[in-house]
């Protein structure tokens, strides 16, 4: 049994939002449905979320991050959280249509922001600030480029 679990608070339409993310996520599943809670997992990280009406919004103070091996998969959950009305933001952040917020990381960022040399980093970091959707190889060459 997991110890802690992400709640999410939709207006009236966490199935939905439930099913687009099982769909997008190789490992996932519906654990639990019901109209007021579903209960679901990606990647082995369980989740439940509630129709609990208008109250609350999501905001960006909370967000999922998606470590990712390689651009290809960058490209994939980036393209795949956008659609249908999802919406970019700046450092690998998007918000997808039911305005959840995720960060979208290749694992190589933690090294090329952690880079020894100082320049190196800051190089990879002012790279990064000018990006919506994080490119491994303009990271990459900002690293080099010194």
């Amino acid at each position: 049994m997991q110890k802690i679990t992400p709640f999410l608070w939709f207006d009236n339409n966490a199935e939905e939002a439930m099913n687009l993310y099982v769909s997008i996520f190789k490992e996932a599943n519906v654990l639990s449905v019901s109209p007021m809670l579903v209960r679901f997992s990606l990647n082995g990280q369980e989740f439940s979320a509630l129709n609990g009406g208008p109250m609350f919004k999501f905001t960006e103070a909370i967000s999922l991050m998606v470590s990712c091996e390689d651009q290809e998969e960058v490209d994939y959950y980036w393209n795949a959280l956008l659609a249908d009305g999802g919406s970019e933001s700046q450092c690998g952040w998007l918000k997808d249509k039911y305005g959840l917020s995720w960060q979208i990381v290749p694992v190589q960022l933690g090294q090329l922001l952690g880079n020894i040399d100082p320049k190196k980093a800051n190089n990879v970091m002012q790279a990064m600030l000018k990006m919506r959707k994080l490119d491994v190889a303009a990271l990459e060459a900002a690293r080099d480029a010194v």
